[in-house]
């Protein structure tokens, strides 16, 4: 697996299936489970790097741009929700996430496409009848890019920043 298959892989969704997720996943579940258990975990060690790269305070802001502030600590920011969005921005391609990658304003807005994360799971599954238990070696989860969430001299804290915030919801100041 490397970045080209990965990214052919992406573009076999089935967009002509929106609002069935597993419909428009299924061109690519096809095709990642043809791969076999390596090549399926060398695909979730590729997607976690894009979606861990889009974890900054940067692309945070501008999806969340007129909503919320992430320099806001007293602002809430799903993580989940940021995750999905951040999902969106990879499902749709290497052109789509290159630009939105170099150009946070870009990032769009009130979309998510969780089924992404559930991808290399169903793939694996269809490749060897087992559960797929394969932990990246960055998170993609979100606030756990640490160098893209350094703070900023607008950085203030708040309500969902320090230790006592339970870590998923926290973020850096």
């Amino acid at each position: 697996m490397n970045e080209t298959k990965f990214w052919k892989i992406v573009s076999l969704f089935d967009w002509n299936q929106t609002g069935d997720d597993d419909a428009v996943l299924e061109p690519a579940v096809a095709a990642l489970a043809e791969e076999g258990a390596d090549g399926i975990c060398q695909f979730a060690e590729i997607l976690a790097q894009k979606l861990h790269a889009l974890d900054t305070r940067r692309h945070c802001k501008a999806c969340y741009a007129g909503e919320a502030d992430p320099d806001n600590g007293d602002d809430y920011i799903s993580a989940d929700d940021f995750l999905y969005q951040r999902c969106v921005v990879v499902a749709n391609g290497k052109d789509f996430f290159e630009e939105v990658l170099r150009d946070p304003s870009e990032f769009p807005q009130d979309l998510e496409f969780e089924a992404l994360l559930s991808l290399t799971d169903s793939a694996y599954e269809r490749a060897t009848g087992e559960e797929f238990d394969h932990c990246t070696a960055v998170s993609y989860e979100s606030f756990q890019n640490h160098e893209g969430w350094k703070p900023t001299d607008q950085t203030q804290p708040g309500s969902f920043t320090g230790d006592s915030v339970p870590l998923l919801n926290r973020r850096p100041t």
